[in-house]
């Protein structure tokens, strides 16, 4: 009789590539900065600067009976639920707010035919104009008409933790839907934003790429989006514009190209040096990289800042460069 014996063969062991978490370090970035202009923050702040009788008075108008008694039991404020015009005067970027809350992308709200658009610059901007204030009744009664169908078909019963999380399913989608070269636009738009905030109470004219102030001693100064730099900050001394800072603005997170990045600053750097800036500034996410070789890539940066804080608007690179940008432009620091 033959006896054969079963071969032991070794259990394959496949290859495991690790995963990376810069692409989700970017999606914090942006929920960071999305939580000053687009999220419950950005409302509560508003929120406070709003006369609470003017607000009750629009409440009544616009937000039907039905879906009041809902929120009351559900121990939701209307107001952040449904927009009225109080709200959007006093921060028109909550425009997205309210979209957000609602589940309709960018794209398909000011879509052709939805009559949306007229709107998109409140939300984009933070800017609010004449045509916008008046058409603004309009407006919120057509989204009290969305916002009210969809808490009398939520169930279980709306909640508070629903409306701090709706909100997050649609806005994930729109990052997921940004490129790299997009989240970086968004990165420069968002710091650009956050400029606004500190300089906002001298400006006298704007636009989408432009902010023009004046300053303590009467000068006009000039802050604009640009290509190297992203950001450039001018002041005017006689008939000429002096440029005096130059920002470049590296949304990215992964920290293997965080070199790269700083190289590129400092390209832009040389050009705006040539053109006779004095101060260069770079703003990178600075976690978990070392300085002093950042430095050594971009020895004409002669300040860093966090992006994440200039994004959150929170914690010591945002305390310093609001410090800084008053002192660049001369007005008081708040």
């Amino acid at each position: 009789m033959r006896i054969t014996t079963r071969s032991r063969t070794r259990p394959m062991t496949k290859l495991i590539k690790p995963t990376t978490s810069s692409r989700q370090v970017v999606f914090h970035q942006l929920l960071v900065a999305a939580r000053k202009t687009w999220l419950m923050d950005a409302l509560s702040t508003a929120l406070e600067r709003i006369d609470p009788l003017r607000l009750k008075a629009e409440i009544a108008k616009i937000v039907p009976a039905n879906a009041q008694r809902v929120l009351a039991s559900a121990g939701i404020r209307d107001e952040h639920v449904f927009p009225v015009p109080a709200i959007l005067e006093a921060d028109p970027r909550l425009v997205g707010y309210y979209r957000l809350l609602l589940g309709v992308p960018q794209k398909t709200f000011y879509g052709s035919g939805t009559g949306m658009g007229q709107f998109k610059g409140m939300e984009a901007r933070g800017t609010i104009n004449d045509r916008q204030r008046i058409a603004l009744p309009t407006f919120c009664a057509a989204m009290a008409k969305g916002l009210a169908d969809m808490v009398s078909q939520l169930s279980p019963r709306i909640t508070p933790r629903d409306v701090a999380e709706l909100p997050l399913l649609t806005l994930g989608a729109q990052f997921q839907g940004s490129n790299n070269n997009a989240i970086g636009k968004l990165a420069i738009f968002d710091v650009f934003s956050s400029i606004r905030e500190i300089v906002k109470g001298h400006i006298v004219q704007e636009d989408d790429k432009k902010l023009t102030l004046r300053n303590s001693a009467g000068r006009i100064v000039v802050i604009a989006l640009a290509s190297d730099p992203d950001v450039r900050i001018q002041e005017e001394f006689g008939s000429k514009l002096q440029n005096k800072v130059a920002i470049e603005i590296k949304g990215g997170t992964d920290r293997s190209n965080a070199h790269n990045r700083a190289g590129e600053a400092e390209k832009s750097h040389q050009k705006a040096k040539a053109e006779g800036f004095r101060d260069f500034w770079t703003i990178i996410t600075k976690a978990g990289l070392d300085l002093k070789k950042l430095r050594s890539e971009s020895p004409t940066t002669n300040s860093w800042f966090d992006a994440p804080h200039l994004l959150g608007r929170k914690g010591e690179d945002w305390e310093e460069f609001q410090d800084r940008i008053a002192s660049q432009v001369g007005i008081p620091i708040a």
